[in-house]
């Protein structure tokens, strides 16, 4: 990345409908009130994702009730992570061990030789907020086929684990 490039940060779920258009939407939304941005280029994916399909119904609604409208701040519609955006984005939150460990497996060699894009920092996002965390207590929990009350926890976890992200990439921006 150029010094004068804005700082790109994409979340990575499974099918890019529950949680990473979640936290794409509520790091969008830290970042305006920051008025930061023109500082970052912010984008949502998922390990196992169809082109298209729009976020959860549940994740919009629990993005409302905090005053987050996921449409107007998202891709607002689901895409497959690609080899090359391990080189297109700075930092490449995943939002579980597992989706963590599909995305390595894009860094690791292919048939057709070295796969680009070693540039990413690939990390679990709730780690973000806490290093130490081991095991599932690492994980964003997958809120899919629960009522809204599973979203409103998982909310809580992305709002906080994006608010902590924002500190680290953004330390002299104002709170």
């Amino acid at each position: 990345m150029q010094p004068d490039a804005p700082i790109g940060v994409l979340f990575v779920c499974h099918a890019n409908m529950c949680r990473s258009p979640l936290a794409e939407g509520v790091f969008a939304h830290l970042v305006a009130q920051r008025g930061l941005e023109g500082r970052f280029a912010i984008d949502s994916a998922g390990t196992w994702a169809a082109d298209g399909v729009e976020p959860h119904p549940h994740s919009v609604q629990i993005a409302r009730e905090h005053g987050i409208d996921l449409r107007a701040l998202t891709s607002a519609s689901s895409r497959p992570i690609r080899p090359d955006d391990l080189s297109r984005f700075d930092h490449v939150l995943a939002m579980d061990r597992a989706n963590e460990a599909d995305i390595e497996r894009l860094r690791r060699l292919s048939a057709f030789g070295p796969v680009e894009g070693k540039a990413a920092r690939v990390r679990v996002l709730r780690a973000v907020l806490d290093p130490n965390a081991r095991g599932s207590e690492r994980d964003v929990p997958d809120p899919i086929g629960r009522g809204p009350e599973a979203y409103a926890h998982v909310y809580a976890i992305i709002a906080d684990s994006c608010t902590a992200l924002l500190d680290e990439l953004a330390p002299d921006s104002d709170r």
